[in-house]
C-alpha cells in the first residue's frame, strides 16, 4: 500500500477490534490504512498451556517477522502480550487510551468465587492471575483456560469450568459487559503490565509508521505503559512466561502510584509493593528495589 499504512493484526475478534480502532484513529489524522491479518503461533496452538510453548510472546513473534519482511508497517498488540525486552529492530510508536485495566470474574450464575463450593474449577491462564487468585480463594481448583473470549465463555457454557478470570477490557470492547459478574479491584488482583492498553509496534527505520503512531499516542497511557514495563525491564532476562508478576501504574495530579506483585504459581509466598511519588523513574526504581529486598529474585528463579 504505497500511500497508506499496512496494519498487521491477529485474526481474533478482539484483535480485529483493536486494529480497526487504530485504523479509524489514523484516518482521523488523514492516514489511509489497510488491515493485514497474520496467524500467530499463539493462535494456532490452543491445545496446550501457553507457557509450555513460549508464552505470550508467541502472539507477537509472527507480527514482528512481518514487520521485518516489510509486509506490514504497524503491528497492533495488546500491550500485555508484548515482552518487556524487545529486539533492537523494533519500537513502540504509540499507545491508545487505556481501557479498564482490571480483571473480571465471569460466572454464568453470577456466583462470587467465595461462594463456590470447594473444588469448583476456575479457568485462567496467566501465572500472575493464578498466584493471586489462589491466595484469595484456596478452596477452588485452578485449571488452564486458553482461547479467545468466545472460546472461553463457551467452555463455561459447556460446563467445563465453574468460573473464569478474564481481562475486563476485552469483554467490554466486544460489548459483553453483561457477562461480567464482578470486577476485582486493583488491590485484589493487580493487573498485568500494559493490561487494557493497545500498542503500535513498528521498525526503527519506518519513520512514516513512527510518525503515525506518535500522532495518535495517548500520553497518560504511554506514561503508565513505560513505567509498568520499566519495572519488568529492571529484572532483565530473568523473567519468562512462567513468572507470576504483575505491575500497574495509576496517574494523579500529584504523581504516580505503582502496585506490584511477585508470587509463586503453586506456592504460598507472595510479595506486594505499593509506592507513590512525583517522579515516575524514581517510583519505578523504588518498586523494583523493594521487590528485590523482599526476595523477588528468588521467587522468580523458582
Amino acid at each position: 500500500m504505497r500511500n497508506g499504512l499496512r496494519i498487521g493484526t491477529r485474526g481474533s475478534q478482539l484483535a480485529l477490534w483493536q486494529a480497526h480502532t487504530v485504523a479509524n484513529r489514523l484516518l482521523e489524522q488523514g492516514t489511509r490504512t489497510e488491515i493485514v491479518v497474520v496467524k500467530t503461533t499463539g493462535d494456532k496452538r490452543t491445545d496446550v498451556p501457553l507457557a509450555a510453548i513460549g508464552g505470550k510472546g508467541l502472539f507477537v513473534k509472527e507480527l514482528e517477522e512481518a514487520l521485518l519482511r516489510d509486509e506490514i508497517d504497524l503491528a497492533v498488540h495488546s500491550l500485555k502480550d508484548v515482552p518487556s525486552l524487545m529486539d533492537d529492530d523494533f519500537v513502540l510508536a504509540g499507545f491508545l487510551e487505556r481501557g479498564d485495566p482490571r480483571d473480571a470474574w465471569v460466572q454464568l450464575d453470577f456466583v462470587p468465587p467465595s461462594e463456590l463450593p470447594a473444588g469448583a474449577v476456575v479457568g485462567t491462564s496467566a501465572p500472575r492471575r493464578r498466584a493471586q487468585f489462589r491466595a484469595r480463594f484456596p478452596h477452588l481448583k485452578l485449571e488452564e483456560m486458553r482461547g479467545n473470549v468466545d472460546t472461553r465463555v463457551n467452555k463455561l457454557r459447556a460446563g467445563l469450568f465453574d468460573g473464569a478470570v478474564l481481562a475486563a477490557a476485552g469483554l467490554q470492547r466486544l460489548g459483553r459487559d453483561s457477562e461480567i459478574a464482578s470486577l476485582f479491584s486493583l488491590d485484589e488482583m493487580i493487573p498485568a503490565a500494559g493490561q487494557g492498553i493497545v500498542a503500535l509496534q513498528t521498525t526503527k527505520t519506518n519513520f512514516r509508521a513512527i510518525a503515525a503512531g506518535n500522532a495518535i499516542d495517548h500520553a497518560p497511557s504511554a506514561r503508565a505503559a513505560i513505567a509498568e514495563r520499566g519495572v519488568l525491564q529492571r529484572f532483565g532476562s530473568a523473567l519468562d512466561c512462567y513468572s507470576a508478576i504483575a505491575v500497574h501504574a495509576t496517574i494523579a495530579d500529584d504523581g504516580m502510584t505503582i502496585r506490584a506483585f511477585v508470587g509463586e504459581i503453586d506456592g504460598d509466598r507472595a510479595i506486594r509493593v505499593t509506592k507513590r511519588g512525583r517522579h515516575d523513574a524514581a517510583v519505578v526504581t523504588e518498586v523494583f528495589e523493594e521487590l528485590v529486598a523482599q526476595g523477588a529474585r528468588e521467587l522468580i528463579a523458582k
